[in-house]
């Protein structure tokens, strides 16, 4: 599609949304500009958050909480709020539980920017918050209640939110929002359990780890323009001292992480010449062929936490603890479309198999081979 011009605030018509792309995982079918509208104008006209959480979120900053339990903490008590809790109280059919588990889900997509952006403004800035416009997409809106006011950082909210959903059903965030999901606790508690595990450091909250390791990168290396040789001798120090090289692999991928890609396309086009992105870029080149080497990596090429933290350093946004909650509003997008497929489906509850001690030793002895006789 062609591009198009945008008013301010809206995004280009081929631009891709979170909008746009919650009516895809919704409904399996690429919207149109006018669907995509739509869908951003109803989640606009739920964005009214509570005002119990707006106290709760107040008092948790001021307690000095970290920002994902600041959000897991928000999202749980939205579960007063919850459809579908009362329609199964109610005694809902089971063929009916989709309607109001999409209910919930749209209500709480609608309501995650002001969460997110109050987590923010109370945890790192004056905790005053723009009021929610209308006139405005979903993105662009997040944006002016982060503070915000450009359309070029409207653009990376739109990236970054549509990048970030859920890729896969095996990674920590997804499977926890189904597994929870799966004992028909309601989207609230669900995701809510979905963020406990994106809390962790070998799940989301490694994009704030790859950034601080890039500064201390920086400061190791001791110069904004690193030569090649510079670079690769800090990776092997880093390696030789038993460490990883973080941002780097994948437990599915065997490439380049394409939302890597695209945040690499986005930074060529916007901040090409900044120190950091030109030090991300340098790692880019210099590291897959330093762990191939090293041979320890399934795979050496960058992964989409390598990246994101530049291009928000970049724009002012340096306080890393805040970055995975910005995961968590993207993530919020696939993890709760598929909890309404779920229970359209009306998929089961999940129970992983359990063994006995007897069991593992039996399977252990026959997989392990026999140890050769004296002589052999």
């Amino acid at each position: 599609m062609p591009n198009a011009p945008s008013k301010p605030g809206q995004p280009k018509n081929d631009e891709p949304t979170p909008e746009g792309l919650l009516w895809l995982l919704l409904t399996g079918e690429v919207p149109t500009v006018a669907q995509a509208n739509a869908l951003s104008a109803e989640l606009s006209s739920r964005a009214a958050v509570p005002q119990h959480v707006v106290r709760l979120l107040s008092d948790l900053s001021a307690a000095g909480l970290h920002p994902m339990s600041q959000l897991v903490s928000a999202v749980s008590a939205m579960q007063k709020q919850s459809l579908f809790a009362a329609a199964y109280q109610s005694g809902a059919k089971k063929s009916e539980y989709w309607q109001s588990t999409l209910e919930d889900t749209l209500n709480l997509l609608a309501v995650l920017p002001e969460i997110a952006a109050r987590i923010y403004r109370n945890s790192f800035k004056d905790g005053k918050l723009a009021p929610h416009d209308p006139r405005l997409d979903y993105s662009a809106n997040f944006a002016r209640q982060l503070g915000y006011q450009t359309h070029e950082f409207d653009e990376l909210m739109r990236l970054y939110l549509v990048i970030h959903a859920d890729h896969e059903g095996g990674n920590v965030s997804a499977h926890t929002t189904r597994l929870v999901g799966s004992a028909l606790s309601d989207p609230y508690l669900s995701f809510a359990a979905g963020m406990c595990g994106l809390a962790g450091p070998l799940h989301g909250l490694a994009n704030q780890e790859v950034l601080r390791w890039v500064v201390e990168f920086q400061k190791k290396v001791g110069t904004l323009d690193p030569t090649t040789e510079q670079v690769e001798k800090a990776l092997w120090d880093t390696l030789n001292a038993g460490q990883v090289v973080p941002g780097y692999g994948h437990a599915v991928l065997r490439k380049t992480d394409p939302r890597y890609t695209a945040q690499r396309e986005f930074a060529l086009k916007h901040l090409p010449n900044d120190p950091l992105f030109k030090l991300v870029s340098k790692i880019y080149e210099v590291a897959p062929g330093v762990l191939t080497k090293h041979g320890k990596t399934k795979n050496p090429y960058p992964n989409v936490d390598a990246h994101s933290g530049c291009l928000l350093v970049h724009y002012g946004m340096t306080e890393y603890e805040y970055y995975t909650v910005l995961f968590g509003v993207s993530r919020a997008f696939g993890v709760l479309s598929s909890l309404v497929w779920d229970r359209a489906l009306n998929l089961p509850l999940e129970r992983p198999k359990s063994v006995t001690t007897e069991w593992i030793k039996k399977h252990i002895t026959a997989a392990t081979p026999a140890a050769p006789k004296a002589g052999e």
